[in-house]
């Protein structure tokens, strides 16, 4: 096991057949992966899905044309191939490139900006890159709307931020599939990484840079030799390739959806072990897809504020995503948040399938909640129910204040949300904001108006019965 870290890890497995989402009431087969999916990646941050026959076939053809495409490459890249991840060309990168840091190569195909026909130098890269790309886009989306299905999100609801299907005229594609091998032993790339050694003698190795994330939405991977770690939630390294099928890849999630969803899906914090490849000639090749948000749009989780989940201070203002993509983001603070929100998964059951916050360990089901949070709760079904339900019929996309904001919009006519406060009715001297950001007495004022026969005594009056004390009746 490298680096202490688990083999065969319980990743949750599904077939991406049963990811695919169909109009009208969702089936059991479709709740039951998205369960086992989303729990997978709370607990792994990875998971492993199943492809059909063919589109695996198409795969392992590609993985087969890596070996001999990369091995007929220089032991020493000149100095225009050589790449040292540089942030600022984050969607730019294309065609073959070298890291002799991390002893990689890779080959980028990115539409519209990778030459679809071989160069003047008669290079062929490895085969079937433009369908491998068509059909590991349509994978990722598929899985990302899983992910807002569990989350309670509308479908499609990061479409806003991915490329257009199909890409428009002269666009290029933030997205990128990439082939890539590691330690191929003609290379010269050796003297650049280190050897560890663990507690039962075995040498393992990893490059300098072992940890890395990616700023993806989503990834998926494919290697023909394992060797993928991923940080699980307890903080150890898991081999998460090392018993793949033939049909099988793993997806993991990255820092745009981790910033997306407002800090709720982790991103999988991973590296390479190449200590297995001594004695073979082609070293270790995999296939990594990446979903990456378009650069001329921000990041903001406007999607988890409609969906009533609450948003930290440090994801309420939007991010560029060029900034975002050139920006360095600590790792000790992204993954040692004790306060952090994150999935938390009933186990798969018939009934409801939305997610639920974490609770403490001993807070018991019968303990009531204070009237604060009854009003907060019942603040949020309500806007889910009700506001929503205007809104959608209006054809209205309601995009909300923070508080501090849209306390002088009430006071202004032309306020960048005064026609959305009228068109939707809300009540008067109501900030437009997320019901659980008002004030106890705002929020008395929306329940009022949007949930009839709702009143503040009688909901206090539940409250004070379910403590057990004493409550008076109220005449009317």
């Amino acid at each position: 096991m490298a680096g202490n870290g688990l083999s065969n890890p319980n990743l949750g497995r599904v077939k991406l057949t049963d990811l695919i989402a169909s109009e009208g009431l969702p089936s059991d087969t479709y709740k039951l992966s998205v369960s086992t999916l989303s729990q997978s990646l709370a607990q792994y941050s990875a998971a492993i899905v199943q492809f059909p026959p063919n589109d695996a076939a198409l795969l392992r053809c590609c993985l087969e044309s890596a070996r001999p495409y990369f091995n007929q490459k220089p032991s020493y890249p000149s100095a225009d191939v050589i790449h040292i991840n540089d942030s600022r060309e984050w969607c730019k990168t294309s065609g073959y490139s070298a890291d002799p840091q991390m002893w990689q190569e890779s080959y980028d195909y990115r539409p519209g900006m990778t030459p679809t026909e071989p160069n003047n130098d008669v290079e062929f890269p490895p085969a079937g890159l433009a369908d491998i790309f068509v059909l590991l886009g349509k994978a990722t989306r598929g899985i990302l709307d899983a992910v807002s299905f569990y989350l309670n999100l509308r479908s499609c609801a990061f479409t806003e931020i991915l490329d257009s299907v199909p890409l428009r005229n002269r666009e290029i594609s933030s997205s990128v599939l990439s082939v890539n091998c590691h330690a191929r032993p003609s290379f010269q790339g050796a003297q650049h990484h280190n050897l560890t050694t663990q507690e039962d003698g075995q040498l393992v190795m990893f490059s300098d840079h072992d940890h890395q994330v990616d700023k993806s939405v989503i990834s998926i991977m494919k290697s023909d030799k394992a060797g993928f770690h991923i940080r699980d939630f307890n903080g150890r390294w898991v081999l998460v390739d090392g018993d793949l099928g033939p049909q099988e890849a793993v997806v993991y999630p990255g820092l745009a959806l981790y910033h997306a969803t407002a800090g709720y899906v982790t991103p999988a914090l991973h590296r390479t072990d190449i200590s297995n490849i001594h004695g073979n000639m082609y070293g270790r090749c995999s296939l990594s897809f990446k979903l990456m948000p378009k650069s001329m749009t921000s990041l903001n989780c406007s999607e988890m504020r409609a969906a009533g989940h609450g948003v930290e201070a440090q994801f309420q203002m939007p991010v560029s995503v060029d900034d975002f993509m050139q920006r360095s983001h600590s790792l000790d603070q992204l993954f040692n948040r004790n306060t952090f929100p994150s999935f938390s998964f009933p186990t798969a059951q018939e009934g409801s399938m939305k997610p639920l916050m974490k609770r403490k360990k001993n807070n018991s089901r019968l303990k009531p909640l204070p009237p604060s949070k009854r009003l907060r709760l019942e603040a949020q079904r309500v806007l889910k129910e009700r506001v929503q339900d205007i809104a959608d019929k209006k054809g209205i996309k309601l995009r909300f204040c923070s508080l501090k904001e849209c306390e002088s919009h009430i006071h202004t006519l032309d306020s960048p949300c005064g026609n959305i406060r009228l068109e939707i009715g809300w009540p008067p001297g109501v900030p437009f904001v997320h019901p659980h950001d008002l004030p106890n007495k705002a929020k008395i004022g929306f329940l009022e108006t949007y949930e009839p026969g709702w009143s503040a005594n009688h909901d206090m009056e539940l409250s004070l019965i379910e403590t057990g004390q004493p409550s008076q009746h109220v005449d009317n």
